[in-house]
């Protein structure tokens, strides 16, 4: 089975491509990366992209994690991404059941973890 990663990684790097978005974690990283004449602004997580395109990028990123979402359920189901999920989090050690999203139920995730892994 595969992971969220799986669905989305080659279509995120796309998406940063092309709104010229990098990431960068220092001072050198970002001058090697920058353009002249270009405003830049930091969206966290080392992630630059010019200003004009941000909106736009995060917006075009929120879609490609949507879509990831919507072909992982159909092709895996609610109850098996549940329980990789929870297993991945080692929730079976943890008892943290919160990092399991996709916006399932909290239901539907305590009743799969009470089942058991």
């Amino acid at each position: 089975m595969k992971y969220l990663s799986e669905y989305i990684d080659d279509k995120m790097s796309k998406t940063f491509e092309k709104h010229g978005a990098f990431f960068a974690f220092n001072d050198k990283q970002l001058d090697e990366e920058k353009r002249d004449g270009v405003k830049y602004m930091s969206l966290g997580g080392g992630m630059i992209c010019p200003e004009i395109n941000a909106k736009q990028l995060t917006d075009d990123l929120d879609e490609v994690i949507k879509a990831g979402i919507k072909q992982d359920i159909e092709e895996n189901g609610e109850k098996r991404i549940i329980v990789r999920e929870l297993a991945n989090h080692e929730a079976n050690y943890t008892g943290d059941i919160t990092s399991t999203g996709y916006g399932f139920t909290r239901d539907s995730i305590i009743n799969t973890f009470q089942e058991g892994l």
